[in-house]
């Protein structure tokens, strides 16, 4: 399988929980490729089978909490993702509210089938990836 793993980091933390996430799927043998959302190429990502988005929380303490502008201006600039997975993750430090389901509402707009939702408190995917991981054919 060829996975894309698209990031948006401001203090390093996402970055390396989508690199841990793509060694992670490298040991399961899949293809992967990990990027910046400011360097990757919507349409190279598109075709990709499985596509994770990760962003870190923007908000107020526990209230307000967002992905980042960049990372859904990326999701917007996707095409038609219809019959592709996606995965949505984030990195926060108090609460990750309702990033996820912000992130994976346009990703099913444009046809993809969210099949993992992940939030990390720091930069290392848990068991619960890891698990998803090993059950990907």
């Amino acid at each position: 399988m060829k996975a894309a793993i698209i990031y948006v980091s401001s203090t390093g933390t996402t970055a390396r929980a989508a690199k841990a996430m793509g060694e992670i799927l490298e040991t399961q043998g899949h293809q992967v490729q990990v990027q910046s959302a400011v360097d990757a190429d919507p349409g190279e990502v598109a075709s990709a089978d499985l596509i994770c988005i990760g962003s870190w929380v923007q908000g107020w303490f526990v209230v307000r909490q967002h992905p980042t502008a960049t990372s859904m201006q990326f999701i917007d600039r996707l095409g038609d993702l219809s019959g592709k997975q996606a995965v949505v993750f984030c990195t926060y430090k108090l609460a990750a509210g309702s990033t996820l389901r912000q992130m994976g509402e346009p990703l099913e707009a444009k046809g993809a089938e969210i099949v993992g939702r992940f939030k990390f408190r720091g930069p290392d995917p848990d068991g619960e990836f890891a698990g998803f991981a090993a059950s990907l054919g």
